[in-house]
């Protein structure tokens, strides 16, 4: 049952595949940044051109909440990869996963998914040009040659081929050029970042472009592991990209062909203890960035590649055809050490493979007064996740092994048509229908005398499997969407909207099976089994009002949204210290735990405050973003002691700051025939929950964060030279964490042991870690364009 190590699997983040170090926090500026010169002519100035709801419209004219990040101001920014934009845009977490740079974990208005094993689906969206990524691994693309990136905060499904619960984020990549170009990137900074990107294209005719890419991105470890030597929170990354593109600009016929390939040799992040070792008394290291994991076996690595092909027809001036075709597939092994302490107290090797083949048809038509979309989708992909947990310390030798290949097959149709009643007042209705199949082969083994063979380990089996589990469960759902749209002038748009969104169910990987409650004494039945290892889909009602507007013949952008989400049957995973054959292991635990609420408002907003100051062209602006959510459960089952308990009172939402801010001020001025600019930013997030329990140790308080870039640009953009600050106060803050302690099972309070510190349940030494984000950072980027 076991695959060979070299089974590489799905997705590989085209985007990943080229960065640099620049994308970052900085709300859309002028339009003439948000798209090619060759696409801007006509375009105002305050003006940014998105494809939220799939055709070119500007910010004031999508009917929903969405922020657009331009590839200049990204680049102006300096921003490294695409979870920068969350300082910046309200009620959104994006962060790399506990002990990886390439794994994401995504929040938006307290919807998400933070596990990344197999069997479970994300609640936030990522598509790169228009292709679904079906897995977290690989997902924090690095910023290349990108065109722009939306954040799509609500349920998305009438207008896209995956459904998602929370909201989207899409990463759109700039068109190849008609004439040659050739550009090239390096950046040098703080622990020894040396960046490089090359990208170039051609046309061959009047009908062929072709366009290629190639990145090394590096830098030395924030900290070190003092077990192993190894640098802690480096970066090693290698990527290359191609693209091919056929008629386009003007023909009614274009096919785009790209294919990437990333491979990310960074060491394995480790986590800092935040209690000293309660069996060896390791104390507390000084430096948040150090570790003292011993686990170094498999090493750490990702890799992922894939190929996509767009083809657009334009059968008239009111009806076009779209077909999006992707295939991806990604390996990854990790070495998670949990207790971050060279002894093998917590230690989980990991395998991740993933595979994904997707196919999505479009016919779009606008014409008068109406405009339409229908589609349909489907997906295959394979999620396998191979992982020990090592709990020598517990017991000698001891080693619980899970191999998990969970499979999904989705079909969907959905369509979209908006009514202009008049030039002012439109509606929009849509629709989707959504079947999923969720397949799990699930084996869970005991071993004595080492780990298991998978990972190199001397062990040999003990008793019978624990889990030996094959099943299915299908899931099947109509989810609408309508809007109203009133436009007194096209400068101002009032809307309200009612969208459904809906996450398919699926089997909790590292469930085990003889934990299941049997209905009579005895094993329980396959039927039990299924029951315990799955878990259903959950469901959110999202409501929406709002108003965007551009005044000040056009200096002044305004965005102001109020939602509210009812948010039903949600799922939960957890994973707890257990007993399974008189020996305490480690167990996966879901439910479907109840009931949530969020409400809230968002505000962003850009202002030209000044132009021709002093005669001399100079630019002020200042743009800023805030966020505020109150999420809360309003019904949260849980068993305590064989009885079904509402805990609601005591639980949170995870990665949902209840506020979210930021501004960015921006001076340019033309020196020579050049010109010069300075931008600042603040970012403020409140207090964070990492998990649903609350826990001091790992939860974050609120904190704030300060950038500076400085960029000269040289006449007709040719090079341009720029210095960038990030976290320029050096904040230490946590990002994510792994606890294993003992908590009251009702408030979760953590009461102390005998020693004056919380009692471990898992292992001996006590897992409380924690992961940082990325601390002071300045470097120096150089461009150049020909």
């Amino acid at each position: 049952m076991t695959r060979p190590i070299i089974h590489a699997s799905r997705l590989a983040l085209a985007a990943s595949l080229t960065l640099g170090a620049f994308a970052a926090p900085a709300f859309a500026q002028d339009a003439t940044d948000a798209a090619p010169a060759a696409d801007v002519g006509d375009i105002n100035e305050g003006a940014i051109v998105v494809t939220a709801r799939r055709r070119e419209e500007t910010l004031v004219d999508v009917p929903i909440a969405v922020t657009a990040y331009s590839g200049a101001a990204l680049q102006q920014a300096g921003a490294i990869d695409v979870t920068d934009i969350a300082q910046s845009t309200p009620n959104t977490t994006l962060e790399a996963s506990r002990g990886t740079n390439s794994t994401l974990t995504a929040f938006i208005r307290g919807i998400g998914q933070q596990d990344p094993v197999s069997g479970f689906e994300q609640g936030v969206g990522i598509y790169l040009d228009d292709v679904y990524l079906n897995r977290p691994q690989a997902a924090v693309l690095d910023v290349y040659d990108v065109e722009r990136i939306e954040v799509l905060r609500g349920p998305q499904g009438t207008l896209y081929g995956r459904n998602t619960v929370g909201g989207a984020v899409k990463y759109v990549t700039r068109p190849l050029s008609q004439e040659p170009e050739l550009n090239i990137r390096a950046t040098y900074g703080s622990y020894n970042q040396i960046d490089g990107v090359i990208s170039g294209s051609a046309p061959l005719s009047d009908m062929i472009r072709v366009g290629a890419a190639a990145a090394r991105l590096t830098r030395d470890g924030f900290g070190t592991n003092l077990t192993t030597g190894e640098g802690n929170y480096d970066k090693d990354v290698w990527a290359a990209r191609g693209t091919i593109e056929l008629g386009g600009y003007g023909e009614p016929v274009s096919i785009r062909i790209s294919g990437d390939y990333t491979k990310d040799n960074s060491s394995a992040r480790g986590g800092h203890r935040l209690i000293p070792g309660q069996q060896s008394g390791a104390p507390v290291l000084g430096d948040v960035y150090d570790t003292r994991g011993g686990l170094v076996d498999p090493k750490q690595y990702v890799e992922a590649y894939g190929v996509a092909m767009h083809v657009e027809i334009e059968a008239s001036d009111s009806l076009k055809f779209r077909s999006i075709s992707s295939w991806r597939k990604d390996s990854s092994a990790s070495p998670i050490d949990f207790d971050a302490l060279p002894a093998v107290d917590v230690d989980v090797p990991a395998y991740y493979f993933n595979e994904q083949l997707s196919q999505e048809f479009q016919a779009l038509y606008d014409n008068g007064p109406i405009s339409a979309l229908v589609g349909f989708y489907y997906l295959t992909a394979e999620a396998d996740t191979q992982f020990d947990v090592r709990l020598f310390t517990t017991f000698n030798g001891f080693t619980a092994f899970t191999q998990a290949d969970v499979d999904t097959q989705t079909y969907a149709v959905f369509g979209d048509v908006t009514v202009d009643f008049t030039d002012q007042l439109s509606l929009s209705l849509g629709g989707r229908y959504t079947w999923d199949k969720r397949s799990a082969s699930i084996l869970r083994q005991n071993y004595l005398g080492g780990g298991s063979p998978v990972f190199g380990g001397a062990g040999i089996p003990f008793g019978t499997p624990s889990t030996d589990f094959n099943g299915s469960r299908e899931y099947k759902k109509f989810t609408p969407r309508v809007s109203l749209s009133f436009q007194p002038t096209s400068n101002h748009n009032l809307y309200a909207s009612f969208s459904q969104g809906f996450k398919g169910g699926g089997f909790d990987p590292r469930g085990v099976g003889v934990n299941a409650p049997a209905a009579i004494p005895g094993s329980p039945t396959d039927a039990e089994v299924a029951d315990y290892l799955s878990f259903a889909p959950e469901k959110v009602d999202s409501y929406e009002v709002g108003y965007k507007g551009e005044l000040l013949n056009g200096a002044l952008y305004v965005a102001l949204a109020g939602f509210y989400a009812d948010y039903s049957d949600v799922q939960i995973p957890g994973s707890v210290a257990c007993n399974v054959g008189g020996i305490a292991t480690f167990c996966g635990i879901v439910s479907n735990a109840g009931k949530a609420e969020m409400k809230g408002i968002e505000f962003e907003t850009t202002a030209r405050l000044g132009r021709d100051l002093m005669a001399g062209g100079d630019k002020l602006t200042l743009s800023g973003a805030f966020g505020y959510i109150d999420a809360k459960y309003k019904q949260y089952i849980t068993n305590i002691g064989g009885v079904p308990t509402d805990v609601a009172a005591y639980r949170k939402v995870q990665n949902t700051p209840e506020f979210t801010a930021s501004g960015t001020l921006g001076y340019t001025t033309p020196v020579g025939d050049g010109d010069i600019a300075f931008t600042t930013s603040l970012s403020y997030r409140s207090k964070t929950y990492q998990f649903e329990i609350p826990n001091p140790y790992i939860d974050q308080d609120g904190y704030a964060l300060l950038d500076a870039n400085l960029v000269y640009t040289a006449p007709d953009k040719r090079w341009s030279i720029g210095l960038h600050g990030r976290n320029l106060t050096d904040k230490r803050y946590k990002s994510s964490g792994y606890t294993f302690v003992a908590a009251d099972p009702v408030t979760g309070a953590i009461p102390l042991g005998i020693n004056g510190y919380p009692t471990p349940t898992l292992g001996t030494e006590g897992t409380l870690t924690a992961f940082y984000g990325s601390p002071r950072q300045v470097f120096v980027t150089g461009t150049v364009h020909f």
